[in-house]
């Protein structure tokens, strides 16, 4: 799939659980382009969320739907084969989750799927120089992983080094946190090209009301622009 870029990824961390698959339509049909999940086990994050039966539930909702599967578990590996058959198009898990990571970008990419890496703030961005040939995305979270509606952390400078590491690869970089109009256009002038955003684009919005998602994504795209 080509997508416009940036790619504008809605968190559904931040979304009403009770009209879950209303509200990843309505992203859709405000223009979002892939759908984030962000996977969390109460042991390498601080917190539980959801897991591959809620991931099969959102990919049944619409084919124009981009899985962006985020693991904050730990371990990793024997949940891979879960997600990417509930419908993930990208698994992405953590360079702090295992002593395998190379195995476990390995694993993912066997089950059909497309492999990203994440980096928690405080580890630099030296940590995946020996695995950029292994991966499709890098995620830097520009918060501490484990809650939505945290405080952005500044790390353009990590982005730009990333994207200097990555140079001519097909590599996308991710930011996941904080990400708003105001936080967004650094980070695309860094090198930045998906952006995950929970509370910005679900803000004033609902089933019943759904215009704002579009306004809010546009806002960022406009942003950026």
């Amino acid at each position: 799939m080509n997508f416009d870029l940036p790619i504008l990824a809605p968190s559904i961390l931040a979304a009403d659980k009770a009209q879950l698959g209303a509200q990843v339509q309505a992203m859709l049909d405000g223009g979002a382009q892939w759908i984030h999940c962000d996977i969390m086990d109460g042991h390498f994050v601080p917190n539980i969320s959801f897991g591959p039966n809620v991931v099969a539930s959102i990919a049944r909702i619409s084919d124009e739907a981009f899985m962006d599967v985020h693991l904050m578990i730990a371990p990793v590996d024997p949940y891979i084969e879960a997600f990417a058959k509930a419908g993930a198009d990208i698994i992405t898990a953590h360079v702090e989750a295992g002593p395998h990571i190379h195995r476990t970008l390995q694993s993912i990419r066997a089950n059909g799927v497309k492999a990203g890496i994440a980096l928690n703030p405080g580890t630099p961005a030296s940590a995946i120089a020996d695995l950029l040939d292994s991966t499709d995305l890098v995620c830097v979270m520009t918060v501490n992983p484990g809650f939505g509606g945290q405080s952005y952390i500044a790390l353009e400078d990590k982005v730009e080094e990333l994207r200097t590491m990555i140079g001519d690869r097909p590599i996308h970089i991710e930011i996941d946190g904080g990400v708003t109009a105001k936080t967004a256009p650094a980070l695309v002038r860094a090198g930045a090209d998906v952006l995950v955003a929970g509370s910005a684009v679900f803000k004033g919005g609902s089933v019943s009301n759904p215009s704002p998602y579009g306004i809010n994504i546009n806002a960022i795209r406009a942003a950026v622009g």
